[in-house]
């Protein structure tokens, strides 16, 4: 479950998240918030909290740094009676369903490159299994919980369609496309699961005709996005970037456009040589301007994945908020900063425990 980071000012956070909360006696030093019983420590909220720093911006301020503590500090005790719920519910992950995710996580890796991911994010085996053990406790409890009692009916789809038909107007031709991209020099914002970066322009010319070379032999390509594309923004994603409207690729760079326009939906573009890298592009789907009607089984996918998310989201809102009632929440951090009007309580360090390492990115 990923950490929310929304700015909020320290006072508003700490007015909710001690709602509902008398003030208790002194904690054990390192405690910050107590669910059910459980503890959450500064260790924990500490191993969130480097993942959303930028190594390359500015120390956040004290208030700032604040802020953020009690925002991860919210979401580990949702996460807590989220767990507590599962575990009574019998729904907690076998050691068996751990493991196959935990292989399914290891397996595009050769052993030594998954090695050097767990040492890169300070993360041992244990406690990236401890991790998946939680995720998949807490999916299963949603599951059961929430997903199973969505219904999105063929009148609500019907509904949704007469109410914003523009929204299904096509104006232009659109392409959804994906790419790959290869850069002549090291990005250390690098994030692709092979933590292959070309550094030269010799290297990624060879790098992206050894990749074209792979998708002509029948590789999937977004497969390949993923473990070798230098791309941030996309890599992650398979280089999905979506559809894109004819009027944005007349402003992109002309080779890019060219070999958009030329290719049909499915196939794969040589290699596009610009002046700061190296493309291959896939033209995913192509859609021709004009209203999309009901019938179009895209049009009633859509319609359903967005109903189906609005859904979703309510319930777990209203779940958790149940949830919240019955389990006796204390937050520490939340009382200090209030008693200390905002500023950082003596107890309280801002700083990350030395001897911790950087955990990975939720």
């Amino acid at each position: 479950m990923r950490i929310r980071t929304q700015a909020v000012t320290v006072l508003t956070a700490a007015i909710a998240l001690a709602s509902g909360c008398q003030k208790q006696s002194q904690p054990t030093v390192g405690v910050w918030a107590s669910v059910g019983g459980q503890n959450i420590t500064s260790t924990e909220v500490d191993k969130y909290y480097r993942t959303q720093l930028n190594p390359d911006a500015a120390e956040p301020s004290q208030d700032e740094a604040l802020s953020l503590k009690l925002n991860i500090l919210d979401e580990l005790i949702n996460n807590q009676i989220l767990l507590q719920r599962a575990k009574k519910m019998a729904l907690e992950a076998s050691d068996g369903e751990v493991e196959d995710k935990f292989t399914e996580f290891k397996n595009p890796y050769t052993e030594d490159e998954f090695q050097r991911q767990l040492k890169a994010r300070g993360y041992t085996v244990d406690d990236l299994k401890s991790d998946i053990r939680q995720q998949l406790s807490i999916q299963k409890l949603i599951n059961r919980e929430v997903v199973s009692k969505i219904a999105v009916t063929d009148q609500d789809v019907q509904d949704f369609y007469n109410q914003n038909r523009a929204q299904f107007n096509v104006a232009e031709a659109q392409y959804r496309l994906a790419q790959i991209v290869v850069t002549p020099r090291k990005d250390p914002g690098l994030r692709n699961r092979k933590n292959d970066d070309a550094t030269t322009d010799a290297e990624a010319k060879r790098k992206a005709a050894a990749l074209l070379h792979q998708l002509n032999d029948g590789a999937d390509f977004s497969q390949v996005a993923m473990d070798y594309s230098e791309d941030p923004a996309s890599s992650a994603s398979g280089g999905d970037l979506g559809y894109v409207a004819e009027s944005a690729l007349s402003q992109s760079d002309p080779a890019l456009k060219k070999a958009a326009m030329a290719l049909k939906p499915g196939q794969v573009s040589d290699v596009i040589v610009l002046r700061d890298s190296y493309r291959i592009l896939k033209l995913v789907a192509k859609e021709a301007p004009g209203q999309r009607d009901l019938a179009d089984p895209t049009v009633q996918q859509s319609i359903r994945d967005n109903l189906h998310n609005r859904k979703e989201q309510l319930l777990r809102a209203a779940y958790l908020a149940s949830a919240r009632d019955d389990v006796k929440i204390t937050n520490y951090l939340a009382q200090q900063v209030l008693e200390s009007a905002g500023k950082l309580p003596v107890a309280v360090s801002l700083k990350p425990t030395a001897s911790l390492p950087p955990a990975p990115g939720k």
